[in-house]
């Protein structure tokens, strides 16, 4: 009986939770050195219910750094305590190279690599994701764009959604970066601004999208974001837009983050299942 029991009880102990919390630094998801991502396992995970928050960082897609977005990191892991995270690189545009579509093709190989690493880190397929102005339009385009695997929700603060409307909208300095990355302006190259411009893959099965801008972005204008909820709205997509008076570009303070992740943990708990 003694024996049985012991048995019993040790079967009734399934092996997630056991498994530990993890930190992976640095992790390569493709054979370029800018291509790695920190990832963070929770304890207890299990490879059919815990999602997974992959946070993209923004600099124009020409800078930044996955560090920019470590105090997010703290912020998540305190709020969805049960979520992995993964925040990524990636390869940046720079005057040698790397334009469009080398970001977005980034943004699938993170994917990509995710899903077949489920079953070694023991999370689902259940990606929540989150990005800030050129990072947001990555997440964007990958939400709407790809249908496989179906993101769950998408986190924007102040993302472009519209690359014709935002290189029109845009200084000198703006238009000239956004001819070198798109190869060229929207009426000479069409074809890359409408295949790099999120809006136009919106449709009535995209996932529940979160948005936050600044009223006086110089950067980014507002407009971007309220093309972007007008078209959700249209296809009948849940969404939320919150417009902050008299903030800019990035740099927000304090309490208006604080805000912002109140809003967006209340957004993912109710509907991401």
């Amino acid at each position: 009986m003694l024996v049985i029991t012991s048995c019993q009880k040790e079967n009734e102990i399934t092996p997630d939770l056991a498994i530990p919390a993890e930190t992976l630094n640095n992790v390569s998801y493709g054979s370029d050195a800018a291509q790695k991502m920190d990832i963070y396992l929770p304890a207890g995970r299990k490879t059919d219910s815990t999602k997974m928050v992959i946070m993209v960082h923004g600099g124009a897609w020409i800078e930044g750094d996955k560090n920019d977005f470590n105090s997010f990191v703290t912020v998540l892991k305190q709020r969805l305590p049960g979520y992995a995270i993964a925040n990524i690189n990636y390869r940046l545009a720079n005057v040698g190279g790397n334009y469009f579509p080398t970001q977005e093709n980034d943004m699938k190989a993170v994917i990509n690599f995710l899903v077949q690493k489920t079953d070694d880190y023991h999370i689902s397929q259940k990606f929540v994701l989150l990005g800030a102005s050129a990072g947001a339009h990555m997440v964007l385009l990958q939400a709407y764009k790809y249908t496989s695997p179906k993101i769950r929700a998408v986190v924007d603060f102040f993302g472009p959604a519209d690359m014709v409307s935002l290189y029109n909208s845009s200084d000198f300095n703006t238009q000239f970066g956004l001819q070198l990355l798109l190869g060229g302006t929207p009426a000479g190259n069409p074809s890359m601004y409408q295949q790099t411009s999120p809006i136009n893959f919106i449709d009535a099965q995209d996932p529940p999208t979160i948005i936050f801008h600044g009223d006086q972005d110089m950067i980014v204008n507002v407009s971007q974001s309220t093309l972007l909820k007008n078209k959700l709205q249209t296809f009948g997509v849940t969404n939320q837009l919150t417009v902050y008076p008299g903030l800019g570009h990035d740099l927000w303070p304090p309490a208006t983050m604080n805000a912002s992740f109140d809003k967006i943990e209340a957004f993912i708990k109710a509907n991401v299942q």
